[in-house]
């Protein structure tokens, strides 16, 4: 009787040990994985940096104002050009 006591025992801890063996492997590689998708967030939240600053260059005032003068020949109405309509 205490044999076999002693051989579930046995068995349960070889199959514990082969349980702990697993787990440390998929914490592993979910560690793996969890670092190159920190890495990526990392990348793309670079590049929406990026792309904001870009965007508030090509949006500002001053730039907008000078391709409409240069390149469309827009200008501001002189007074005599503007007119007021009253309902």
């Amino acid at each position: 009787m205490t044999r076999f006591i002693v051989a579930v025992l046995v068995l349960a801890n070889i199959v514990t040990a082969i349980g702990v063996v697993n787990a440390r492997h998929q914490h592993r590689q979910l560690f793996v994985q969890l670092t190159k998708l920190e890495h990526a967030r990392d990348e793309l939240n670079i590049d929406f940096g990026r792309l904001q600053l870009e965007q508030a260059t090509w949006a500002e005032a001053n730039r907008i104002d000078q391709i409409a003068r240069t390149r469309l020949g827009m200008k501001f109405p002189e007074t005599a050009d503007i007119v007021v309509i009253r309902p």
